[in-house]
């Protein structure tokens, strides 16, 4: 793609540029005035070119035999554009009102390094980029000129980044698709707020099963984007009516991002005053015990690979993504140490098809000979992991009331195929693809006095799994719907299935 975009770059500059053709030493230092170029977001203009010499020199040869083919004139100007030394003098912007320079800097200084004119508009482009990337500039033009002033030199360029800043207070209102929940989302945004790409933003969520909100704070290093520090406080009131339970969390937390060699890593802190209370009176005995309020301070770890082309339809690369907390040695009345990780594959068949393997896990250990919470152990089922089965109805139950547990597995195979006959091939069409999907796990509790032995034989001893086929459909890259008709087997008392059609919105799938 960038050997594409480069050619199309250099044969624009060769349509435009007839004058970086090599000239007499003597002209080229009379005519030097008048040569200027301009390029604006990538798309070069001449503003004046030097005229074409009248007459050639006499090499005793057929007129005839000195025209060339469009095809030869364009490949003798892109060499010269391409082997054609040039120096980047100075680069300035313009445009800037509450945005701190030293920030820029640091995402400009590459363009100094260009060897050529080629070389410039691409460093130009990827500075571009990176300017727009830090969220503070509404548009961001690029315009390439030649040096002018005492200390100008022959080959010196100029580059001028040209900024819109962002208003001071932006507001936003969308809507969000969860795990087969929706929400109506309202925020205010303070961009930009200290001079130096910060961010202050509060947020207003209500939902189908949620009500939230926060204010946050989003700072990152000058010159590292991707190293970044988020600060949050937070109130979330949800409702889990497969447990008959409702939560009120208020917490703050401070998250820490930065990537290591191929690898994402994100490191957090989260102290959260939660407040667990029956949804309805017919909840069980299990479900009251665990009412009232706790005090959970964690520290968590994420690692995580991403290769994948698309988060909704990829059609090749992988994931991992491992995660660890800890819970109990920073304060707080609950203690325990989990680990959970998720594996994705994908592979491109014949007929735009592809296949997709997947491979959830977890484990939940208590510390200090206290129980779990119910809040903090894993849920399976649904339409967005074990299809065929109620929304996380897998495992341990009381009275109807499902209480997750402290282990998991969970694995799919899918594969995806365009529709038959190809309506919208290219259009609305590509939004669609049927869906094959053989899906299995199960969730349960551990003794942890028993041997690795034991608990294998405990995971593997009950499974459910399903098959079935659907069609699935593409939300932006944001989220997918699925509508699937499924066929549940391995079913255990107390399980709550769906069998024939299910429908399932989200933006995390098995």
């Amino acid at each position: 793609m960038e050997d594409a975009m480069t050619a199309a770059v250099l044969q624009s500059v060769a349509a435009v540029l007839p004058s970086v053709l090599p000239q007499p030493e003597e002209r080229r230092r009379s005519e030097e005035g008048f040569r200027r170029w301009a390029v604006i977001m990538g798309t070069v203009h001449a503003k004046s070119l030097d005229p074409l010499p009248m007459h050639g020199r006499d090499l005793s040869m057929d007129p005839d035999d000195l025209i060339q083919k469009p095809e030869q004139e364009a490949e003798s100007k892109l060499e010269i554009l391409e082997n054609k030394d040039v120096v980047v003098q100075h680069v300035n912007i313009q445009g800037l009102g509450r945005t701190k320079e030293d920030l820029l800097g640091y995402e400009i200084s590459d363009v100094f390094h260009a060897k050529n004119l080629i070389d410039v508009m691409k460093r130009a482009h990827t500075a571009r980029q990176k300017l727009l990337r830090l969220g503070i500039f509404k548009e961001v033009e690029v315009l390439i000129d030649t040096s002018e002033g005492a200390d100008a030199l022959p080959n010196g360029l100029d580059v001028t980044f040209e900024v819109t800043e962002i208003k001071r207070l932006t507001g936003s209102y969308n809507t969000m698709v969860g795990n087969n929940e929706g929400s109506m989302v309202l925020g205010l945004k303070l961009p930009n707020a200290f001079g130096r790409a910060e961010k202050l933003t509060f947020q207003f969520s209500y939902g189908t099963k949620e009500t939230a909100y926060g204010l946050s704070f989003f700072k990152p290093q000058p010159g590292f984007f991707e190293r970044n520090l988020t600060l949050n406080m937070y109130k979330v009131t949800g409702q889990f009516p497969w447990s008959s339970l409702k939560e009120t969390d208020r917490g703050v937390s401070a998250e820490l991002n930065f990537p290591l060699g191929m690898t994402n890593h994100t490191l957090k802190w989260e102290g959260v005053w939660r407040e667990l209370g029956c949804l309805a009176r017919s909840a069980s005995f299990a479900v009251r015990e665990e009412s009232g309020h706790s005090l959970k301070s964690a520290l968590s770890h994420t690692m995580s690979i991403d290769s994948r082309n698309s988060a909704i339809f990829p059609s090749r690369g992988a994931l991992l993504r491992i995660n660890q907390e800890l819970a109990g040695y920073t304060g707080g009345d609950a203690s325990f140490l989990k680990e959970d990780f998720e594996l994705q594959l994908n592979k491109q068949l014949f007929w735009d098809s592809v296949s997709s393997a997947s491979l959830w896990g977890g484990l939940l250990y208590p510390i200090g000979g206290q129980p779990s919470c119910i809040a903090d152990r894993f849920y399976l089922g649904g339409p967005t992991s074990v299809r065929g089965f109620g929304m996380y109805s897998i495992g341990p139950q009381s009275e109807g009331d499902y209480l997750g547990g402290e282990a998991y597995w969970a694995g799919g195979l899918h594969l995806y195929t365009p529709l038959p006959l190809r309506p919208g091939k290219g259009g609305f069409g590509d939004l669609f693809r049927m869906h094959f999907f053989l899906n299995a796990g199960n969730l349960c509790n551990l003794n942890y006095g028993s041997g690795p032995h034991a608990h294998f034989q405990k995971l593997v001893e009950c499974i459910r799994w399903s098959y079935g086929a659907g069609i699935v459909l593409r939300l932006g890259n944001i989220a997918r719907l699925e509508l699937n008709y499924c066929v549940p087997m391995g079913v255990q008392s107390g399980d709550r299935i769906c069998d024939g059609v299910q429908f399932g919105a989200g933006i995390h799938f098995l």
